[in-house]
Order: structure tokens, then C-alpha cells, then sequence
């Protein structure tokens, strides 16, 4: 294959290969000890060299030289596995460039044309694999030139794929072509002459919307915080929509949200984004959804068939989902029958005879004695040979860990039954004595319970012997059928004594309770007794969580929820512990065993309810958008009633957060947990529209927010079982009723709508956030600054785009040092530091934004640099919007003293270096700390991290050195080496100026003052000679020339004298022409620049 020219010496290589062919200008070599048997010691050696070495590290054993005559270093630039291969390579160079070189007469033109004839072939190969992987890869391979030729975006800008398509401006369409690219949208259309073209950064996209009426049948919207555009006349509107929705949500999710929101591991690398990816991605996520895996998962095949339904007493068509660990299959008709089978309880899968009556049929075994008839499943061999691959490969880590498991000690957590207190004691003694490192056995209701009536123990005793009949009918375990019979089940209530064992088979958190045996009693072991900021907040919701509850009025119940709320934080340090998990937990304790709890609580926080526990909620609040569009849709007459549906949302965020428990009677909240852990966030959404149709005669009633939210409050209240006493009051709805209601009225709502519906959302709560982060900002450097707040946006605008233009075509790796070291930064608040320049792109802006046109060229470069190193106080080669603000204020609004104060520090160390070559000085360690601390790993595990109370302090003191620090200290004075380099900045400000001889004059008058200044006050200090001769301690020019200086006010002085330099300098910049022009210019300038950058690497 061709590579990326690079260097090598030949000289230091001869000895490892061996030249088969060459001419004038290229090698064909091989490796020693490969492609021909030989017996001599060199070649076995290098051949046993590369037979050991890592497959990362192995040299192929063909390669191809380009060799300039006379130069003794060479470029490799093409290699290969195999002989034939690299024949061709070398065919082709003989007959296409060897003919061509001979007219070179410079060498390095020779090397410069070969690499660039390389590297063109290596992009044409690029653009094959990536045309080749489409449906018609000629016309995409065609479009994909013309975007290159278009757009002139870096050749990095990968396009995904495009689409035919109309562009509105007004009432006139424009036919093109749409590219969606990983980073943008563009249009193109040239028609009568006319041209029209624009680029649209996915991360300016603020809505999507697909909207119909007027002249657009049925057209796709796309909202910037500047306009709208309308894109129409699609061959298929439903894919383009859902493409568009794609790229630009995993787009922002890795511009705005990358620390909150994980990507799957293939969109995280965007040059392998492809239709298929993003068809492929789409699915999983829906099979994600609707089976509740976890979000490691990886799909791998889909296939459609039947499965034999014993209850049914036939085979029932739907499609096979096969992941790392599950085999899933979903009925035609989504929620009519789904089975779940974990691959750790699968004991074989094999192909059974086929026949008209069963055509290809695959039996899936179970270890529980049950096995599964699969048919018409048309690529049956492919799909039994990978899933007795991954089932040899499984059985194999399961064996390897119940060794290591068997061979550890038990003694490391013990398991204790409950501490029940007989005796009147103090609650702060009971807890002492209930070890907070042991783990109890048995769920808290077994021993903490309501008192019963005998209508309700009536009412269990029916719904278990339902159960009993319905495991002999459908299976017990997570392997049991899931049929709209077990929704009807669910509706009514799990029985008690099987609630906890339900919830584990249906959220199949008992796979996770196999594969992790005694994994919760090492972080219990490991987690309690640290503090920490989350463990400070689990103890102040502990006594909040169900205080009605006589279980949570208890030291037992208040111990085994810190527990798992403890260890839960220690296992997931990026969630650690947000509110309501407090409320979830305590339900779980309720009705099962600790361990199963708190895996009850792993499988609601990372996989029913992604992205909801985190620092701003991204989840919950996607989700809250996503039911105001279901309201909008489903009960439009309350949506005009409350045009503003804030209100509603603000109320129903704790319905999803807390899954009812918060806001219902509790025995009524146990039967929505348990529709929840049946059908997942789909239950949430059918519930809450459900109330909301109930009572929505009351709520178009209400006159205002308040009464509204005390209308839903009050229902809610009311919510209650019908088995609860013998005679309900009036007011009261039951719960089984509203959950049937909710069915019955909105079961047409599937998990692949809401998916999409999520998708297209997170967009509008990724910007608002955006939004709110910015106003934040600027709230924050607007005291700071004399610029107005509009002008201010624009800056934060330019700056951010910036920032963003580097990670779309910039060094990644680059980009995440520079990322991880800002993280580790104390003092700078997550406003300051959320978008950051290093010094590329601060160099960048530095350009657009200069107000004296005459920095241009290298002495332009050489200021930008220098200004660089001066606001980069903390050195960490990071400027935040706080620091550039106040650069580009002290230009356009300073005074004039202000002014050439900076110019007079530019020139002075640290911005000033001996050399001027700034890209070796090295980026100092910041003093500040952050939260954690790693010390030596000789200390014990006790000593591993500080107490946070210690770093706090620690801290705070930082903060009061560093405010010592900002007191501003005299200037230090100037030595005449840099009061040259002050005076070429000077010069090279008025180039192009109408007054530049003027100027020229007064610089040169100035510049004369101030050395006339200094020789005077460098004579006055000197020693004087007698007698004309010098004596022996006189000193030597460089001391002389070190003791030469002048001040600040010197400086300023003399300048004040030239009334042209003066007016020059006080001559107030047009800040919002800059801005305008940059906005025009940053886009295309950084897309060259980086083009450029990328060919010469």
C-alpha cells in the first residue's frame, strides 16, 4: 500500500535489508530473513526479531524507497505484505514518474513532486474505500469531488453522504445538492447562472423540525441562532430527516457535552462515520432501548424468523437481535412478545433439521433444563458458527473467574443478618453498632412492614397464585416470554413477596449479580469510612429518603441505604450521587436483598435512565422535551391552553426523575416502579399523559401556573390501591385504573419513536445549556470589561468558533492534552475554562482581531506569540475567554497609558525571550490543586488520597496567594536590547498608515529621547575615569550595555511629546468592523491554514 512519505537514513538500514531492485531515484527492498529461505545468521536474527515483536510494532518485509542521487536521506512510500504487491507499486512508478524525473534539476523538486504524487494517490484511495462501502459508489464518488472542489474544507472533513433536494428563500426554491459532512451541512446550486452555496457547522444547529404547509409539501427545517433554512423535495424525507438528526446530535454530544455524555466507541472516532455506521448505530440504539442492555453492547447480527411461543402454540414473527452477551428477539409488533436470553445461561445453539414445516431452525439450550426453536432464519450457518464462537469465548472468562474467584479468601467481607434494636438507645449509639462494612441478607420489608388488611392479604394471595400459573405458562427467570398477558399482570400490582425477584428478572439486573459475585461487598469494603463531597451529601439525604416509612426510621434501613448509595458512588465516581437517587434506592431496599438493590440501582442509573444522574441532568431534561411534544401531539386543546408547557415540565421532571415515588401515595408508586421496570421510560411517558388527559378539564379551568400545579399536585395525591381499605374516599382514582387507561389510551407510543424523538431533542437541550453557559460568561467577564454586551457575544462567538475549528480538523491529541490539562487546573471555575485557545489558535484570532493593520508578516507573528506568553499567567498553555477579553479591551477601550503599558510589557521578560523561539520553552507546572490527589504508591491505603478537608484548606490558601499576586507591582524597568525590540514593534505598527512618514518622524524623534534619557541616567550611575584612562575595575561593554535602562514613565513621557504618535495611539479601533470582517474571514483562513498543515505533514 502507498504511505505518508517518511523519512529514514539507507545508510543505518542496509544492514536489515536487502535491495532487490532500483534504478536512479527508487529501492525495492526486503527485510532479512523473510520472502527467501537463507541460512545466514544475520537474517535469522532480524526474522526472530520481528517474529516477537508486538503487532503494532512489526515492519512489513517489502518496502519501496524514493532516493534522491546525492542525498543521503531517503522517504519510504510504499510497502507491503507480499512481493506481488509491491511489484505493482513499483511497476506503476517506473512507468508513470521515472521518465518524468529526469527534467528535475533541483533534488528537492524531485522529492516534492514524488511525495505529492503519493500522497494524491493515497487520497484517491481514500475516496475508493470510502465510495465502495456506499450503494453507488461512482455517483458517490463524484459527489464527494464535487464537495471537495465547492467547500475547499481540509480533506479531513469527511462526507457521509448527500442528498437531491430544493433550498427555500422565500417562495423560491433552489434545486442542489445537500452534503452532510461529520462537522456540517452544505448546499450547493448553480442554476440560470446563478450560485448558491453555504456551510452550516453542526454545531450551530439549534432545531431540527420537519414542517408542511404553504408552498413546501412537506419539508425539513433547520434553525441556527441566526435563521432558518428550508430544505424540501427529497426523494426520501424520512431518511434524510433521521440522517440529519444524527450527524447533528453525535456532532454536539462531542463538541458541547463530551465529559457528560458518552459516544459509542466507533462515533468516536468521526473518519469512520458512514450511512451504514449511522443506519448500524440507529438500530442499536433502539435495541438498546427496547431490551434495557447495557450501553456496552455491541449489535452484531439482525436477522428475521420466528420463535416457537409455547403459551401461543405457534411461532410468532419478529426479528433476532444478537449482541456480546444477549440474544433478543422482538415480535413484528413491538411489545407483543419479547424474549431475553443472556448468553452466560445459553448452554448450546445448534442448526436442527429443516423441513417445509420448519424451515432452517436453530434450538437454543438453556442450563435451566429449557430450550428455544428459532426458525426460517435464512443465513442459519453464519449466525450458529459466531454465536458458538462467542459462547466458547464466554465460557471460557467464566471459568478463568470462578478459579480466581474460588482461589481468593473469604474472609475478606463477611455477610451479616439485621442489627434489630431491643433497647432504648440513642440513635447516634445504634449506628455505631450496626457495622457500616457488613451487608444484610434480606429485603427491608420482610422485617419493616405496613400493616395489612385482610382485603389486602386476600388480594396478594390472587395475584401470586396469577403469577404461579402465568410462570408454569411463560417461564420464570429473565428467559420468561413477555406477552401483553404479563402486562395485564404487571398492571395490576406485583405481588410483594415476588416484587424483588421481578424487578431483577425484568430488568435483568440478576446477569449482572452472576457475572460480579462479591463484587458489592469489595466496594462496600472498599467505601466506607472515606469522605468525600458525595458521601457529605448522601448524608444529608439519608434521613429525607421515605421518612413516612418505619424502615427508614430505623438505624438498619438508614445503614443499608448509605451502603449502597456509598458504594454506588465509589463504582461510578462520574455520576457519584445526585438527588433522588436517595428515593430510588430506599424503594429497592424495600423489596429486595441489599446486593440485588444495588444492582437494581446500577441497571436504572446506566441503562433505564441513560444520562440522567449527572452533573446537569442531560437525560431527564432531553426527555422533558421530548413529553411537551407528546403533549403538543396527544392532548393538543391542553397545549393551547398552556402555550408555554415550562409550567407542566417543571412539574413532571420529578414523575421521571423519582418514577412517581415522590409525588404518589407509596403503596400506589410501587405499581408505576413496577409498570417501569416492565416497559422502561415508555411507562413514564404513556403515566404522564395519562394525568394529564384525567385532569384536563381542570387544568383549561385554572387561572394561572399556581392553581395548575396544585390541580395536578392534589390528583396525584389521591392516586390509590383498591385493595387499600374497605371503603376508598370518593375522591380517589385507582392506580391500576389510571396504568390501564394509560395503556389503553397510549400503547401506540413504541420505544422507537421516543428514540427518535430523543435524538432530535438533545439538540435543543445541548444548546440551551449552550446558551445559558454563555450568558453565564459573559454575566462573569462583563464587570471586567468596558466593551458593550453585544460586542462581547460576538468575541465569545469568534472565540469559540475557534476553538471548534480545531477540534474538527485539528491534532486530536493535541486537543485532549490540552483538554486534560486545563481539568487539572484549581481556582478557574468550568465557565472560564469550558472553551480555551492554545497558542495556534489564539495566533489565529490574534490576526483577525489586531487593531494596528500593520502587525503583519513574521514581526506580526513574533507579537502574537509574545502576547501569548504574557496572558498565559498560570502557564499552562491555555488562554481562557476571560483573559482574551481583557487583552482585546485594553486594545479597543483602554487608555492611552494602558495601551503602552502592554506594548511595554510584550517587551519585557516573560514575554521577551533571549531567543525568540517560543516553541521551546516549556509550559511551567501550576502551583493550584485539584480535589484529588495521587501521592507516592509506596504509602498505605489509608494515606492513598487526602482528606478533602485538607485540600480545601489547601486551596483556599492558593486563593489568597494568587490574590496577592494580582496586586500590581511597579514595572520593572527596560535594558536597552529591549527597548530595541519595543521600538521595531513601533515601526512595524505604521506600516500602511496614511500618516506613515509622520509617524516614521516621531518614532525616530522618540526613540532618540528616550536613548538620550537613558545614556544620561546609565552616565550618572557609571564611574568616572581620571585622568582620561580607565581603571581596572572600569567595566566592559556587554556590563555597560546591561546597566543601560529606562522606566515606564520614561518611555511614556517622551511619547506624549509627539502629538502624531499620540493621536496614532489614542485613535479609537472599530472593534465591530474587525468582528464583522472576521467572521467573514475565520472559517475559510483556519480551513486553508490546516489544509496546508495537513499536506506538509
Amino acid at each position: 500500500m502507498w504511505l505518508n512519505p517518511e523519512e529514514v537514513l539507507v545508510k543505518n538500514a542496509l544492514k536489515l535489508w536487502i535491495t532487490e531492485r532500483s534504478n536512479a531515484f527508487f529501492l525495492l527492498q526486503r527485510r532479512r530473513g523473510r520472502g527467501k529461505t537463507t541460512g545466514k545468521i544475520s537474517g535469522l536474527l532480524v526474522g526472530a526479531l520481528d517474529t516477537v515483536l508486538d503487532s503494532n510494532a512489526r515492519v512489513t518485509p517489502f518496502r519501496i524507497l524514493l532516493q534522491v542521487p546525492g542525498s543521503p536521506i531517503s522517504w519510504i512510500i510504499a510497502s507491503g505484505a507480499a512481493m506481488e504487491e509491491v511489484n505493482k507499486h513499483w511497476d506503476w512508478l517506473v512507468h508513470n514518474l521515472l521518465h518524468s524525473l529526469s527534467v528535475f534539476d533541483n533534488k528537492d523538486d524531485v522529492s516534492n513532486f514524488v511525495k505529492g504524487k503519493v500522497k494524491g494517490l493515497i487520497a484517491e484511495e481514500v475516496r475508493g474505500r470510502q465510495a465502495a462501502q456506499e450503494d453507488d459508489p461512482e455517483k458517490f464518488r463524484e459527489a464527494l469531488l464535487k464537495f471537495e472542489l465547492h467547500f475547499q474544507l481540509p480533506s479531513s472533513e469527511k462526507l457521509v453522504t448527500f442528498y437531491s433536494c430544493s433550498c427555500w428563500k422565500g417562495r423560491v426554491p433552489r434545486q442542489g445538492f445537500l452534503y452532510l459532512s461529520i462537522n456540517h451541512m452544505a448546499f450547493y446550486s448553480f442554476l440560470l447562472g446563478k450560485e448558491v452555496k453555504f456551510v452550516i457547522p453542526w454545531a450551530e444547529v439549534t432545531r431540527l423540525e420537519r414542517i408542511s404547509g404553504g408552498f413546501m409539501t412537506d419539508a425539513i427545517r433547520v434553525s441556527t441562532r441566526r435563521r432558518q433554512r428550508d430544505f424540501s423535495m427529497f426523494l426520501n424525507l424520512d431518511e434524510a430527516y433521521g440522517v440529519v438528526g444524527q450527524l447533528a446530535d453525535i456532532a454536539l454530544r462531542r463538541l458541547l457535552d463530551s465529559e457528560g455524555l458518552e459516544l459509542d466507541r466507533v462515533l468516536q472516532q468521526p473518519a469512520r462515520i458512514t450511512k451504514r455506521v449511522l443506519e448500524e448505530q440507529a438500530l442499536r440504539e433502539y435495541v438498546l432501548a427496547l431490551f434495557r442492555l447495557p450501553r456496552s453492547e455491541r449489535l452484531h447480527e439482525v436477522a428475521s424468523c420466528a420463535a416457537w411461543t409455547p403459551h401461543a402454540r405457534c411461532h410468532t414473527a419478529g426479528t433476532l437481535y444478537t449482541t456480546d452477551n444477549y440474544l433478543c428477539f422482538s415480535s413484528r409488533e413491538e411489545g407483543q412478545c419479547l424474549l431475553l436470553l443472556p448468553l452466560y445461561q445459553v448452554l448450546s445453539v445448534e442448526k436442527a433439521e429443516s423441513s417445509q414445516v420448519l424451515p432452517e431452525p436453530i434450538i437454543v439450550s438453556m442450563r435451566s433444563k429449557k430450550a428455544f426453536q428459532l426458525i426460517q432464519l435464512q443465513d442459519r450457518e453464519h449466525l450458529v458458527e459466531s454465536l458458538t464462537c462467542r459462547l466458547r469465548s464466554l465460557q471460557l472468562k467464566q471459568s478463568t473467574f470462578r478459579r480466581g474467584a474460588h482461589n481468593r479468601t473469604a474472609s475478606s467481607c463477611s455477610y451479616y443478618t439485621f442489627y434489630y434494636q431491643e433497647e432504648e438507645e440513642e440513635e447516634e449509639e445504634v449506628e455505631e453498632q450496626v457495622l457500616r462494612n457488613t451487608v444484610n441478607k434480606q429485603a427491608l420489608i420482610t422485617a419493616f412492614q405496613h400493616a395489612s388488611t385482610h382485603n389486602t392479604k386476600n388480594t396478594e394471595a390472587v395475584k401470586e397464585q396469577l403469577w404461579e400459573d402465568n410462570f408454569l405458562e411463560f417461564g420464570r427467570g429473565v428467559h420468561m416470554f413477555r406477552t401483553e398477558k404479563v402486562q395485564r399482570l404487571v398492571a395490576m400490582g406485583i405481588p410483594e413477596s415476588l416484587r424483588g425477584e421481578l424487578w431483577m428478572t425484568l430488568s435483568d439486573a440478576t446477569s449482572d449479580l452472576e457475572a460480579h459475585q462479591d463484587y458489592y461487598a469489595s466496594l462496600v469494603h472498599k467505601s466506607m469510612g472515606r469522605s468525600s463531597l458525595a458521601t457529605e451529601e448522601i448524608e444529608r439525604d439519608l434521613h429525607r429518603s421515605l421518612p413516612d416509612h418505619p424502615a427508614f426510621q430505623n438505624p438498619t434501613g438508614i445503614a443499608a441505604l448509605r451502603r449502597v448509595l456509598t458504594a454506588y458512588a465509589h463504582r461510578n465516581p462520574k455520576i457519584g450521587y445526585c438527588q433522588s437517587m436517595n428515593i430510588l434506592a430506599s424503594v429497592l431496599l424495600l423489596y429486595a436483598k441489599e446486593e440485588e438493590a444495588f444492582w437494581l440501582l446500577v441497571a436504572v442509573c446506566e441503562r433505564m435512565l441513560p444520562d440522567y444522574f449527572n452533573r446537569r441532568v442531560i437525560g431527564a431534561q432531553v426527555d422533558q422535551s421530548v413529553f411537551e411534544q407528546l403533549i403538543r401531539e396527544r392532548l393538543p386543546e391542553l397545549a393551547e391552553h398552556f402555550p408555554d408547557l415550562s409550567t407542566l415540565s417543571s412539574v413532571s421532571l420529578s414523575w421521571f426523575l423519582t418514577i412517581f415515588v415522590s409525588v404518589m401515595p407509596f403503596h400506589s408508586a410501587v405499581c408505576v416502579v413496577d409498570c417501569f421496570f416492565f416497559h422502561g421510560i415508555k411507562a413514564i411517558f404513556q403515566l404522564g399523559l395519562a394525568v394529564l388527559e384525567t385532569t384536563s378539564e381542570l387544568l383549561c379551568r385554572s387561572c394561572d401556573d399556581g392553581h395548575a400545579l396544585m390541580v395536578l399536585s392534589s390528583f396525584l395525591e389521591h392516586v390509590g390501591r383498591e385493595d387499600s381499605s374497605s371503603q376508598p374516599p370518593a375522591d380517589q382514582v385507582p392506580v391500576t385504573r389510571l396504568i390501564n387507561d394509560a395503556l389503553e389510551r397510549f400503547g401506540d407510543l413504541t420505544v422507537r419513536k421516543i428514540e427518535r424523538l430523543r435524538c432530535h431533542h438533545r439538540i435543543q437541550v445541548l444548546q440551551a445549556h449552550e446558551d445559558t453557559a454563555k450568558d453565564n460568561t459573559l454575566r462573569l467577564v462583563s464587570s471586567e470589561v468596558s466593551m458593550c454586551g453585544d460586542t462581547l457575544a460576538d468575541i465569545y462567538d469568534l472565540f469559540k468558533t475557534e476553538h471548534f475549528i480545531s477540534l474538527y480538523w485539528g491534532d486530536t491529541s493535541m486537543a485532549a492534552a490540552a483538554q486534560a490539562a486545563s481539568w487539572s487546573r484549581g481556582g478557574v471555575s468550568y465557565l472560564e475554562r469550558r472553551y480555551r485557545l492554545d497558542r495556534p489558535q489564539f495566533k489565529s484570532l490574534y490576526g483577525l482581531l489586531a487593531p494596528w493593520a500593520g502587525e503583519s508578516g513574521r514581526h506580526g507573528d513574533t507579537l502574537a506569540d509574545r502576547t501569548f506568553t504574557l496572558l498565559d499567567q498560570d502557564q499552562d498553555s491555555l488562554l481562557t475567554f476571560r483573559d482574551f477579553a481583557a487583552w482585546l479591551d485594553t486594545l479597543y477601550c483602554g487608555e492611552l497609558n494602558e495601551r503602552i503599558k502592554l506594548l511595554y510589557r510584550l517587551h519585557l521578560p516573560p514575554a521577551l525571550t533571549g531567543s525568540e523561539d517560543l516553541s521551546s520553552v516549556m509550559p511551567g507546572v501550576s502551583t493550584s490543586r485539584p480535589l484529588y490527589v495521587k501521592v507516592a504508591s509506596g504509602l498505605g491505603d489509608g494515606q492513598e488520597v487526602k482528606d478533602y478537608q485538607e485540600q480545601l484548606k489547601q486551596m483556599l490558601q492558593d486563593l489568597v496567594l494568587a490574590k496577592e499576586k494580582d496586586v500590581e507591582k511597579p514595572l520593572p524597568l527596560m535594558k536597552q536590547k529591549e527597548f530595541i525590540q519595543f521600538c521595531k514593534t513601533l515601526y512595524s505598527m505604521f506600516h500602511g498608515d496614511p500618516e506613515e512618514n509622520e509617524l516614521f518622524q516621531a518614532i525616530a524623534t522618540v526613540t532618540s529621547l528616550v536613548l538620550q534619557i537613558g545614556e544620561a541616567d546609565h552616565r550618572g550611575r557609571a564611574p568616572r575615569s581620571r585622568g582620561g584612562d580607565c581603571p581596572d575595575n572600569w567595566p566592559d561593554s556587554e556590563s555597560m550595555e546591561s546597566q543601560w535602562t529606562v522606566s515606564f514613565a520614561q518611555i511614556f513621557a517622551s511619547l506624549l511629546t509627539e502629538q502624531t504618535l499620540v493621536n496614532f495611539l489614542e485613535k479609537p479601533g472599530d472593534l465591530a468592523v474587525r468582528i464583522a470582517e472576521a467572521k467573514q474571514k475565520q472559517y475559510q483562513q483556519r480551513a486553508g491554514l490546516l489544509t496546508l498543515q495537513q499536506r506538509h505533514r
